[in-house]
């Protein structure tokens, strides 16, 4: 039945673009275009230069000002964006298909020709740091890194995607287009485009536009896992009223059947209105307005986190019950019967089925399958492997998992006290 959803068909064109084609029955067409290079490949005093170059990209080329590039993709009558992670910097168009030509041939332009005017690094470089006081102006934002910090020695997970002040500060247009050189390179390009045309046309317009781009060599970086440290931490910050605890464990080892369960698990224990932490540490407690957790299985990163934000005066006691409710599942005093096995396999469907519905989920999906070097309809196999998982699976996960994690507590800061920044 999903097969019938779409086609999909993949090809590598002779300058090492890679294309990924999902024919979809729709009247938009979305296009996914992935740069394998992200914050994990930065050396310490690159922070920030993938997520500043994703910004300069729209900000002109050699053929089309800020404005006039902005403006034809405002033309468009769709939606434009780009986002930068651990692992890649993509763009992305969303419209009606008969703008698929259109989108391509702007994509490719700021892919090739794109040309960093001075006087927008400048303004951009504002808007950046900018971007960063308000990572740290938000609570969530600010234990997040807080708790990167302190889990991670050598990792570039210790560093905020956006970057560090000084570095940003830093960037001279020669440094960006030095790195732009060398990272934005066809055969370090991946395209996924989901429309309601066939794989040919599509792939007439990529070498119409892209055809010429000439394939460089690309310089190899080894990108180095790192588990999480167990560490214990409180800092203070001022200006908040509310404390936070962050849990983080990593999971590097696991099998994807393993990762099948703990996603279930995960699920069950923080990420419902109806989770485990959600009815110890809120409902029946009263102790704090808002707690998950949240994983990332992206390759490279493995990262499980338990959020919750506690008055001061209650994070002791909510500490004490997120470690007994860990404890608990560890030791089989929660049960995972068939019913709340099940319930979590269709939490599971559902999501997977919301993302096959929509063009642009569908085409972001399988654009980081391939980025990861996945199985584009990986999603398939995991919907048939669901039925394998049982409560064993899940326990035993648990107690791979769940050991000595990272902590991380922030507290108000009174009057004079020192702030841990």
């Amino acid at each position: 039945m999903v097969h019938n959803l779409f086609d999909t068909n993949t090809e590598i064109l002779k300058n090492g673009i890679k294309l990924i084609t999902i024919k979809k029955d729709s009247q938009l067409i979305s296009i996914n275009a992935g740069v394998k290079v992200g914050a994990l490949y930065e050396a310490k005093k690159e922070k920030g230069i993938c997520h500043f170059i994703e910004h300069m990209l729209f900000k002109g080329t050699n053929s089309r000002s800020n404005e006039e590039l902005n403006e034809e993709l405002e033309e468009l009558g769709g939606e434009y964006n780009a986002y930068t992670d651990y692992t890649s910097t993509v763009y992305t168009i969303t419209a009606l298909k008969e703008e698929l030509e259109k989108s391509l041939e702007l994509l490719s332009d700021m892919l090739t020709n794109s040309n960093f005017p001075d006087e927008e690094i400048d303004k951009e470089r504002e808007v950046i740091l900018s971007e960063i006081r308000s990572i740290n102006d938000d609570l969530e934002d600010y234990s997040y890194k807080k708790i990167h910090d302190i889990a991670f020695k050598n990792s570039s997970l210790k560093y905020d995607v956006t970057g560090e002040v000084a570095t940003v500060k830093g960037f001279r247009r020669e440094n960006l287009m030095k790195f732009y050189g060398e990272y934005y390179v066809p055969n370090n390009i991946e395209i996924a485009i989901t429309s309601p045309y066939e794989h040919n046309e599509i792939l007439n317009l990529i070498y119409k536009y892209l055809g010429n781009w000439a394939r460089k060599e690309l310089k190899a970086i080894e990108i180095k896992t790192e588990n999480h440290r167990a560490v214990k931490k409180t800092s203070k910050k001022k200006e908040i009223e509310q404390g936070t605890i962050v849990y983080l464990y990593t999971f590097h080892n696991l099998t994807k059947k393993e990762e099948l369960a703990l996603k279930i698990l995960e699920h069950k224990l923080g990420s419902s209105t109806n989770s485990i932490l959600f009815r110890e540490l809120r409902e029946n407690k009263g102790l704090c307005y808002e707690v998950f957790s949240e994983m990332n299985s992206t390759n490279n990163i493995k990262t499980l986190y338990i959020y919750a934000s506690v008055s001061e005066e209650n994070i002791e006691e909510a500490l004490k019950i997120i470690d007994t409710c860990i404890d608990r599942i560890k030791n089989r005093d929660i049960i995972f019967h068939d019913k709340i096995i099940s319930l979590m396999k269709k939490v599971l469907r559902t999501a997977i089925a919301s993302t096959i519905e929509d063009s642009t989920e569908v085409g972001n999906y399988m654009l980081h399958q391939s980025l990861d070097g996945e199985p584009l309809l990986e999603f398939i196999d995991q919907m048939k492997k669901l039925d394998e998982i049982n409560e064993e699976d899940i326990y035993n996960v648990a107690l791979k998992v769940f050991t000595k994690p990272a902590i991380h507590i922030l507290v108000p800061k009174e009057g004079d006290e020192y702030e841990d920044n």
